[in-house]
């Protein structure tokens, strides 16, 4: 479904084809800032000019898990290269154990609340956060739920420096939970979409087949959804006034 990309800037996308895109999707929410955050570079060509790609031991993982901490504190953390392990752990856990507290892991995103951007409702003991650049991360509330999962990876040191400063730069943006698109926000009001924070999507969950179409829609007008329905829509952080209404009108059909 996705063109085939060139090039990809702040939020915009540049097809083999000559088309300029404005990217929805975000990397499912990795490119929260953009694709070309400038600390972020500088980290990745830094660390990497030292030759650390493999997943060596190095302190970048102390310093990605002092971010965490800033942003989760009271929070323990396991780090994965992908999510699978930490699915399957909790999947064990859930058919060998029978315990009261729902084990579930959710997702959490930042910017769902404009007035509290970082926002970690209450109750939320175990999740996987969406963070920009960063590897699978598995928070939770105590060690001996986090002890339930399977041991963490070590990843590396390029991995991890993008990572960290990805979430000092999070961390920096509080006013990204308040785009200001006023046409948008117009068109939503009588719209099929709903908003929460910087994220849109379907009031009625589309079937794969409408959701195809609808991609295909925005696509023509210069827009990339999410591949997938389930992922949302991502409102990006900045927009031409031309883009906004283009956009506005996608969203009121």
């Amino acid at each position: 479904m996705i063109p085939v990309i060139l090039r990809a800037r702040g939020y915009r996308l540049y097809t083999q084809d000559g088309r300029r895109l404005i990217d929805l999707w975000l990397n499912g929410g990795a490119a929260i800032l953009g694709h070309t955050p400038p600390n972020v570079l500088r980290e990745i060509k830094n660390t990497a000019s030292r030759g650390l790609y493999a997943p060596f031991p190095h302190f970048t993982e102390g310093r990605y898990l002092k971010a965490l901490a800033k942003l989760f504190p009271g929070y323990v953390f396991r780090l994965y290269m992908d999510s699978q392990k930490s699915s399957r752990g909790g999947a064990e856990t859930r058919r060998s154990q029978r315990e009261e507290k729902d084990l579930r892991i959710q997702l959490w995103r930042p910017y769902t609340n404009p007035d509290k951007p970082f926002e970690i409702k209450e109750g939320l003991d175990l999740f996987i956060p969406v963070l920009p650049f960063s590897p699978c991360v598995l928070a939770a509330k105590t060690e001996s739920l986090l002890a339930q999962f399977p041991p963490g990876d070590t990843l590396s040191p390029v991995l991890l420096a993008a990572a960290a400063r990805g979430l000092y730069d999070l961390l920096a943006a509080p006013q990204r939970a308040k785009p200001v698109m006023p046409k948008v926000f117009k068109a939503l009001q009588n719209s099929p979409w709903k908003r929460e924070g910087i994220y849109l999507s379907l009031k009625e969950k589309p079937t794969n087949a409408e959701w195809e179409t609808l991609f295909k829609k925005f696509l023509d007008a210069g827009f990339l959804l999410p591949p997938d329905p389930s992922q949302p829509v991502i409102l990006p952080g900045e927009m031409s006034d031309g883009e906004s209404a283009k956009l506005a009108a996608a969203l009121s059909c």
